[in-house]
């Protein structure tokens, strides 16, 4: 399902990253940077919260806003109850909805508030995601201090946290359409390959994209999906290849892969996730390359896992996700 938005801008961005992200080729454009995983807190779950209300709050900075100047704030993250949107939230002040997707929840939000603009219901909407290594890794598999060796098929939940600003007030860069995928299960049931498990789901919402805009591939200057990985990254190309005789190779690339050195940085393993994978990427090196020109339609496809332990304990199936918007320099 794809719908075409009118007047809809995206004004301002802000990007808050934690020590890995720090040391990857994108470190130096995140807005704040922190040394440690702790943030400055005492817990894990802590520092996503402040990692995500350090976002909010720089937005509005950038944006010369203040909190009451924000109709209405979307916000998701990993953790249960999206509890880290709850609490950094709690200082705006302002209408919230608190969102879910996994890892595509980036997105998600900037269809609603885009939803929301376009239909003349609000006028500006603050979207926030986040997630965190080590609060991520103890809630979904197990924590850190087992030691449990990986596969090199596993990705690495990113820490950080970001948000932007979308409104009618026009700026160098409109959101143009966002696709909203569908539930897909491919039979997949390894939480360490997560790659293979979204794949399915971003092809599946990259083709219903191009079907309802009549739209080639070749017609975006890049394609963007959220955290596929290395190897999730080549399932996507040959499975978009084999199944719908699209061809990915040459405008197509994953923000998992992006947002670290994973020749330097070995602990990353396959590549970077997390709901803040994709606007760490989106939001710095290729809004950065759009304010520029060098690029104009960029169709950001976020993906996302949903499953929860108990479901993998009790060997189901993982279910996944993908959503997508498109933007355009104007």
């Amino acid at each position: 399902m794809t719908f075409k938005f009118n007047n809809v801008y995206l004004n301002e961005v802000a990007t808050i990253a934690g020590p890995y992200e720090k040391k990857g080729p994108l470190g130096k454009m995140f807005d704040k940077t922190y040394k440690d995983l702790y943030c400055t807190e005492t817990s894990w779950e802590r520092a996503e919260v402040r990692l995500l209300n350090d976002s909010m709050k720089m937005v509005l900075k950038k944006s010369d806003l203040k909190k009451e100047d924000i109709n209405l704030v979307i916000s998701g993250d990993l953790l249960n109850q999206i509890s880290s949107s709850s609490y950094a939230v709690y200082d705006l002040k302002r209408p919230f909805l608190g969102i879910y997707s996994a890892c595509a929840t980036n997105v998600e939000a900037l269809i609603l508030g885009s939803s929301l603009i376009s239909s003349k219901y609000i006028n500006r909407c603050m979207c926030s995601v986040s997630s965190h290594n080590m609060s991520s890794e103890k809630q979904f598999r197990n924590p850190t201090e087992y030691g449990a060796p990986k596969p090199k098929t596993a990705t690495f939940t990113s820490t950080g946290g970001a948000s932007s600003i979308i409104s009618n007030v026009k700026s160098d860069i409109k959101i143009e359409s966002g696709t909203i995928g569908k539930v897909i299960d491919m039979s997949q049931n390894d939480p360490l390959d997560m790659g293979a498990v979204m794949a399915p789901a971003a092809a599946d919402t990259i083709y219903q994209h191009l079907m309802d805009t009549k739209r080639d591939a070749s017609y975006y200057d890049l394609i963007l999906t959220g955290d596929l990985g290395l190897y999730g990254k080549e399932i996507l190309k040959d499975y978009m290849l084999s199944e719908y005789k699209i061809d990915l190779t040459k405008n197509y690339n994953d923000c998992g892969v992006m947002l670290y050195d994973l020749l330097e940085q070995k602990e990353i393993l396959a590549g970077g996730s997390g709901p803040v994978c994709s606007p760490l990427v989106l939001y710095t090196t290729v809004l950065e390359q759009m304010k520029q020109k060098k690029i104009k339609r960029v169709l950001m496809v976020a993906t996302g896992a949903l499953f929860n332990p108990n479901f993998v304990f009790q060997k189901e199936n993982i279910l996944s996700i993908a959503h997508a918007v498109s933007l355009e320099v104007i």
